[in-house]
């Protein structure tokens, strides 16, 4: 919706609380950061969308400008600072071949900010003495980061009663698939990936009630999106966690319970959406546009043969399809290697593996370092297979949680 002067009031508010909070504490700014990722609350002006996040990030930035010398300290974070120059630079670069320029200045501007969160949150975490965080830090921004995962979760579950745009077909009815306030359910189920890696690691090395609660919940509604690769890629994250914590393995069983319980709501679904679309009348619209994998695939593949340096351009293979054949459709190649692939060549999917080198390298020594490590790890083995079968990066609100955890995993 366009920008209005409640919208900007809004905006300008929350980007001086949030500025205060920052200045007065740290991690406090940092949290309500955190906090907001998914929820996005966004306006058009000029072309472009600020959203809540962008507002919030900008004021943390901003307060945190006086101890920006301190990233000179942090020998660790290097790598992951020229991955992000590098992807930023392959993205640029495409924007010789491209036909539409403000679909890659979207994609390089996306790109710089995910640097910019990252580094905010290294910067934040450490507060400003440089030092790493103490317990009590990592408590507050634990609890933003949990509460965040609930709400998120509330509002996916809430369309089970309210209604979705989004179904699947069982036993030829249409049955709902929620999102909540995320894009799409494959996007909301990558999020919660996220989410349950961070819950689960946290639960192993300082279990609640709350977080068991938490990460039942996040599992129940995790397989009501109706996503077979992340409901797959949760699990290879729960596994991944176990591989380097087993102290307390029963910190899993509330996941377990959680995931029964929806698979309890897919079981109703199954017996329930036929005699509920007959019952109720239900128009059932073709949600068209998405295409199917194997053209999409070949169309990125059919982009890469013609262009292979430089590819089409970032941000241009959805409109670029009709080019490969492909009609009546408008998304993404639902492959992170390929859309690299298509739209920057090889030069573009050089960075994109190098970043994802990059990360791994960095997280996979000493793992069990800390929990917010050891989540990170595992959300981005979870997240990375995932990608193969979806192009999730793309999503802020699925990118900007992942890229702060493993800053978090930095320290």
């Amino acid at each position: 919706m366009p920008l209005t002067p409640l919208g900007l009031i809004f905006y300008t508010a929350a980007f001086a609380g949030c500025l205060a909070l920052t200045v007065r504490r740290p991690v406090y700014g940092l949290a309500a950061l955190l906090a907001c990722l998914p929820i996005a609350v966004a306006s058009s002006v000029s072309g472009t969308t600020i959203t809540l996040p962008k507002v919030l990030l900008l004021a943390v930035l901003t307060g945190s400008l006086p101890r920006l010398r301190l990233l000179a300290r942090m020998r660790a974070a290097r790598p992951m600072f020229v991955a992000f120059g590098v992807m930023v630079t392959a993205i640029i670069l495409t924007l010789v071949p491209s036909t539409y320029h403000a679909n890659t200045l979207r994609e390089t501007a996306k790109w710089i900010e995910y640097g910019l969160l990252f580094a905010v949150v290294l910067l934040n975490h450490r507060g400003t003495s440089g030092e790493i965080a103490p317990a009590r830090d990592d408590a507050v921004l634990r609890g933003a980061i949990f509460a965040s995962i609930l709400v998120v979760c509330v509002s996916a579950l809430a369309q089970e009663l309210i209604g979705s745009p989004w179904q699947i077909v069982l036993r030829g009815a249409p049955a709902t698939r929620i999102a909540g306030v995320l894009e799409g359910p494959n996007q909301l189920a990558a999020y919660l990936e996220v989410a349950i890696a961070t819950v689960l690691a946290w639960n192993l090395r300082a279990p609640t009630t709350a977080g068991r609660w938490l990460l039942a919940v996040a599992a129940c509604t995790l397989v009501l999106t109706f996503s077979r690769a992340g409901i797959a890629c949760a699990a290879l994250a729960v596994a991944v966690i176990l591989a380097f914590d087993r102290e307390r393995p029963r910190e899993v069983l509330p996941a377990l319970a959680g995931a029964c319980c929806g698979g309890a709501g897919v079981a109703a679904w199954w017996i329930t959406a036929p005699q509920l679309w007959h019952q109720r009348a239900i128009t059932w619209a073709y949600s068209g546009g998405l295409g199917d994998r194997s053209e999409l695939w070949r169309a990125a593949l059919f982009f890469f043969r013609h262009h292979p340096l430089l590819g089409i351009g970032a941000g241009n293979y959805e409109l670029e399809l009709p080019r490969a054949g492909v009609y009546g459709v408008r998304t993404h190649a639902n492959n992170w290697c390929l859309q690299a692939l298509a739209e920057g060549g090889i030069v573009l999917f050089a960075a994109t593996i190098g970043w994802i080198a990059t990360t791994f390298a960095s997280l996979a020594r000493d793992a069990r370092r800390s929990p917010w490590r050891l989540a990170a790890l595992a959300a981005s083995v979870a997240l990375v297979v995932h990608q193969c079968a979806d192009y999730l990066v793309f999503y802020p609100k699925v990118a900007e949680p992942w890229i702060a955890l493993i800053a978090l995993g930095m320290l």
